[in-house]
């Protein structure tokens, strides 16, 4: 609750300043800025000169965020966190606690005092303990605070720091700006555009090579070995813990499911809807001259123009419930599409439509909804189901590898032969139970795990956890010019093919160089682009990757090549010049203000920074576990 009652307190731009700046000012404690602290009091988590970071603080504020953390890193539960995770995210928290202390420290060293008034006042604007007349409301502010377990004299004294902190950072913040002279030099510089030609000459269109004779493929064999081995491969057993492993071990009765149809009912039948343009007119004669201009110019703007400020909606997927008129329902849900139709007289005034969409009515039945219901209830319960039964996997390899693992726990095992690309020998990918970034982690383990080491459990991206047991490793070995002919004669052909597009794009290069344009001969060795701008204000994605940023240097006339895997490139700069002007007056506002406030944050973190190194935060490690086990995270000391 403290938290996010400072969240809701500082809701100004320079609150928000502040806020992200005492957060990143604290980011990365090093060795010059911390001072480990030397008691051992479970009660105290950091000290920052005489003020204390109290561990039921931070446990406060862990309570309050560390949900949001986990969430935004796709966990549906805060337990789901590792031990390690929770951890950093508790040191961060307190970083922005012993931040704030810094502050205080510094307002009291100042003699900065905030009026009771000013408190008063700031408490009676908070739309959190406004009434529904929009004024301050006594009982919901003592029922909010009997909510969230807090006392009035502890909002007090919230507000009172905010309000301190706010006081001694506002002129600081307040004195950044950005001179127009830079302001200038960098719009100049950004909106230096660079009209480009270039060619593209693919590997691929460069005629096949004849077959090369035996001699020929030898040599080449031998002279790149290393394209012709086979790949190391690696024998392991694999058992997977996942969200999608999980799923398909719910267990959901056919009730449940029927309840569930019958709770969405609406997704699964939904009546015809359509999507209409209207026009409601007060008066009849102005309807019938919108009416016309609309279907004399189908268009929907002007048809808005003719209406002269009359209400003009447009309304999609509207169904027939949502149109109180009956008469113009009727008329509505009778009309074609596409058409404009003739004045309907309503209850209140004059209406002119255009249905521009019909989606029939949709019915599926309970038969036809049920796997795509049963696949979204397992995947929705599935990870709340990961951190019990990871445990139970734990003790499961912990005891007996992995020999023994129940098969109640929705874990999937997998065994066979793969290399470092997930790639099994017959040269398909191996069949693993994971996919994405879990499927890469996995043969990152196969690969640094040793032979026959212990197998282990392993967190994983995605909520997933495995373990792998390594028992056989298959090194990687050279193939004979007979076993690897072919590979070898398509490779050959693909450098000489590499290597006849090289001379042809080198030829052009010269030529384009001497001429300071593309050469006439280009069409004919590669497809040609002109008149492409370039400029760092506004990145061109029709320009090649390996281009821009030499182009973004050249000047008019000059010319380049390059390559990357697939083609060759030439370019040349035909022109180079500044627009006028170079950047609308909106886009220079919006850089001026950006430019200013980046300055206050830059003053306002040199500020934090001063403070920090003349009072350096004692953290105390015996603290931070006890903030965590009063927030009930206390997995993390495991």
């Amino acid at each position: 609750m403290i938290s996010s009652l400072r969240r809701i307190l500082v809701e100004s731009w320079l609150g928000r300043v502040i806020a992200i700046v005492v957060f990143a000012a604290f980011i990365g404690w090093g060795v010059g800025d911390v001072i480990g602290y030397m008691g051992t009091s479970p009660n105290v988590a950091a000290q920052v000169g005489e003020s204390d970071v109290t561990a039921p603080d931070l446990a406060a504020a862990l309570r309050q965020e560390v949900p949001t953390v986990a969430q935004q890193m796709g966990l549906s539960d805060a337990s789901q966190l590792s031990p390690a995770m929770l951890q950093q995210v508790a040191r961060q928290i307190l970083q922005r606690l012993t931040g704030q202390a810094e502050l205080l420290n510094a307002a009291h060293t100042m003699k900065v005092v905030v009026p009771d008034e000013a408190i008063r006042k700031e408490i009676f604007s908070l739309p959190y303990f406004r009434g529904s007349n929009g004024q301050f409301d006594r009982a919901l502010f003592n029922q909010k605070l009997r909510a969230q377990g807090l006392t009035e004299q502890r909002v007090i004294q919230i507000v009172r720091d905010d309000l301190t902190a706010r006081t001694l950072l506002q002129p600081i913040a307040q004195s950044g700006s950005a001179s127009e002279i830079l302001i200038q030099k960098l719009v100049q510089y950004g909106a230096r555009t660079r009209m480009v030609d270039f060619v593209t000459i693919p590997f691929e269109n460069v005629p096949q090579p004849a077959t090369a004779d035996e001699t020929t493929l030898r040599r080449y064999y031998a002279n790149h070995p290393w394209l012709f081995r086979t790949a190391e491969q690696r024998h392991a057993r694999i058992v997977v813990l996942s969200p999608d492993t999980v799923a398909q071990n719910i267990p959901v009765d056919e009730k449940q499911l029927r309840r569930i149809y019958d709770e969405q009912n609406s997704r699964f039948n939904t009546p015809e809807t359509r999507d209409l343009q209207l026009i409601t007119l007060p008066d009849a004669t102005q309807a019938q001259a919108v009416h016309a201009a609309w279907q004399r110019s189908g268009s929907w703007q002007e048809a808005q123009q003719a209406a002269k400020g009359a209400a003009a909606v447009e309304m999609p997927a509207t169904r027939a419930s949502a149109i109180p008129s009956e008469a113009l329902r009727s008329a509505i849900f009778q009309a074609q599409a596409g058409q404009v139709n003739p004045v309907i007289q309503t209850e209140n005034g004059s209406a002119v439509f255009r249905v521009t969409k019909i989606t029939p009515a949709r019915s599926t039945s309970y038969e036809q909804a049920k796997p795509d219901i049963l696949a979204e209830y397992r995947k929705a319960i599935a990870p709340s189901l990961i951190t019990d039964r990871r445990r139970t996997l734990q003790d499961a390899i912990a005891g007996k590898g992995l020999d023994a693992i129940p098969d109640t726990l929705g874990a999937v095992a997998a065994a066979g032969s793969l290399d470092a690309r997930g790639i099994t020998a017959e040269g398909q990918p191996a069949p693993l139970p994971a996919s994405g970034a879990l499927r890469e982690a996995i043969i990152h383990q196969v690969f640094t795990q040793k032979e026959g080491a212990a197998p282990y459990l392993v967190e994983g991206p995605d909520n997933g956890w495995f373990a792998v047991d390594v028992d056989k490793i298959s090194p990687a070995s050279p193939r004979s010019f007979e076993q690897a002919r072919a590979d070898v004669l398509k490779a050959w052909q693909a450098d000489n093919r590499r290597q006849a597009a090289n001379q042809q794009a080198t030829a052009l290069y010269v030529a384009s160089k001497a001429l300071g344009t593309i050469a006439p001969t280009a069409s004919a060795k590669g497809q040609v682009t002109r008149n492409v701008p370039l400029s760092l204000a506004s990145a061109n994605q029709a320009i090649p990757a390996e281009l821009a940023p030499q182009l973004a240097r050249m000047q008019a006339g000059q010319a380049i090549m390059a390559e990357n895997d697939h083609a060759f490139f030439v370019a040349v700069v035909t022109k180079v010049f500044t627009p006028d002007p170079p950047m609308s007056a909106t886009n220079m506002q919006k850089l001026k203000s950006a430019l200013a406030q980046a300055d206050s944050e830059d003053l306002v973190a040199a500020f934090i920074d001063a403070l920090a190194a003349r009072t350096p935060p004692r953290i105390n490690p015996t603290g931070i576990t006890s903030a965590l086990d009063i927030a009930g995270l206390g997995e993390a000391r495991q």
